[in-house]
């Protein structure tokens, strides 16, 4: 049994004026957004043996301050591939991941994180948690997978049983949508 966790990187600023996107930062609702799923993930008793992560500014930024939420650090695996990826290519880089590796958190961007749980959850009418990743991935949104494989390299469509999804403003709703 292999676990999969995803988390969505927080809320970027936009207003910053930074010539790449890769290099867009947080805002301080994101800082807080990410500091409250760290703890969140510390409280609910996940633990990760390998971080895989998306080198862009506001990943880094999200797992600095989950992690100060989380009470400890996990060196990240630094993958390229996961920055803005598709669907497909997140498939590739779970496939990719060592077998010695039983729990994993893989930090990113959508729309593929999102398209990649629904992609490995199959279509259920019951499955109420899948139906709320499909209308959105909220930024700092983490989902846990649980895939029966041995290998990560044997993961494919239709495997993972989607334990839980929790986005922000399930913990503080002040961290909802923005309202105008």
């Amino acid at each position: 049994m292999k676990r999969l966790t995803l988390l969505r990187h927080a809320k970027s600023d936009w207003d910053d004026p930074v010539p790449r996107d890769f290099d867009r930062p947080l805002n301080r609702r994101g800082e807080k957004a990410a500091h409250l799923m760290g703890d969140h993930a510390a409280r609910k008793g996940l633990r990760f043996d390998r971080l895989a992560a998306s080198p862009a500014v506001r990943v880094i930024q999200t797992l600095e301050t989950f992690f100060a939420g989380y009470g400890e650090k996990l060196e990240p695996h630094w993958d390229r591939r996961i920055y803005l990826a598709s669907a497909s290519t997140l498939m590739d880089v779970v496939r990719d991941l060592p077998d010695s590796a039983d729990s994993v958190l893989m930090a990113g961007h959508n729309p593929g994180l999102e398209e990649l749980i629904l992609d490995l959850v199959p279509e259920d009418a019951d499955n109420k948690l899948r139906e709320d990743v499909e209308v959105k991935f909220p930024t700092a949104s983490l989902a846990v997978l649980d895939l029966d494989v041995d290998r990560w390299k044997d993961v494919r469509e239709n495997s993972a049983t989607l334990v839980s999804f929790t986005r922000p403003r399930d913990l503080d709703p002040a961290l909802g949508p923005e309202t105008r």
